[in-house]
């Protein structure tokens, strides 16, 4: 089972047709044209990816591969990555803080699973990068950049999704989704792989077009633990939003006694968390 480049190229424009149909934008960015390398078996889309951008490879450059041997998640975690998934990474030039490099994984969140929305899969996020279906894990984004006296010049956005392949107890792919009497008309990898691109690409207009305070009204509409109860250091309290450097917002619930332990100002009920402080979990 290759992925054939021919098929993705003609999906391409029909998918950000559908796309574009419900998702509005202000303005039509013209970003760098799509230039496409395709591998059958690699160590990782984003190492690979990082080299060809030092070979001299632009923004618009986009590696997928059929297989994976040392695919990463967040913090180093290793990243299945079975035949029959889709492992793909795509290269931007933002000119971004450094402090503010958690929007990429935010914008690329919102915008893959409002892109697979369009197609009837009901995608939720879950802080800090993954992609939820059913409780399950669909898929997860290793975003990773190179930084210039503070500013982010180059970024690569690596994108693991789930199809045909075989997943963790905790995971899901699209194909046993449809199983459980959910349709899913993403018929080929090929298909997929236009959702994910036009989806990144459609959550980098955005991102680009609006203030942050709005891309994260959204991205936390889809948010499956916004209002969820967590512990943090023994200390319970909800989950309330993300701050625009990609903090998670817990609004502790103290009582007296806990109030009168904490530190001056007392009245701080509110903290942020930064990613892989907490453990969010999925569902059973």
């Amino acid at each position: 089972m290759g992925f054939n480049q021919q098929k993705f190229e003609q999906e391409l424009p029909v998918v950000k047709q559908q796309i574009s149909r419900q998702i509005k934008f202000l303005t039509r960015e013209q970003f760098p044209q799509i230039n496409l390398h395709i591998f059958e078996t690699i160590p990782s889309t984003n190492q690979t990816l990082w080299q060809l951008l030092a070979q001299g490879a632009t923004a618009g450059t986009v590696v997928i591969a059929q297989r994976q041997t040392a695919g990463r998640g967040q913090w180093g975690r290793q990243w299945q990555s079975d035949l029959g998934g889709l492992y793909l990474s795509l290269a931007l030039t933002p000119n971004l803080e450094a402090k503010y490099s958690t929007q990429l994984t935010i914008f690329s969140a919102w915008g893959i699973a409002m892109a697979l929305r369009c197609y009837d899969i009901p995608v939720l996020l879950k802080w800090p990068n993954d992609l939820i279906l059913s409780g399950r894990k669909l898929g997860g984004i290793l975003t990773e950049t190179r930084v210039h006296q503070g500013q982010i010049k180059q970024a690569v956005i690596g994108v693991g999704l789930n199809f045909s392949n075989c997943v963790p107890e905790n995971g899901i792919n699209l194909q046993s989704f449809s199983k459980q009497g959910l349709s899913s008309p993403v018929t080929c990898l090929e298909m997929l792989a236009s959702i994910i691109l036009q989806g990144v690409l459609s959550g980098y207009q955005y991102w680009l077009e609006v203030e942050i305070e709005v891309l994260l009204a959204s991205y936390l509409e889809l948010l499956e633990s916004l209002g969820s109860r967590v512990i943090v250091e023994g200390k319970p309290g909800i989950v309330t939003g993300v701050t625009t450097t990609g903090e998670l917002r817990v609004q502790l619930n103290l009582t007296e006694a806990m109030v009168a332990q904490l530190p001056a100002p007392a009245s701080i009920t509110e903290i942020s968390l930064q990613p892989g402080t907490i453990s969010l979990g999925y569902n059973p």
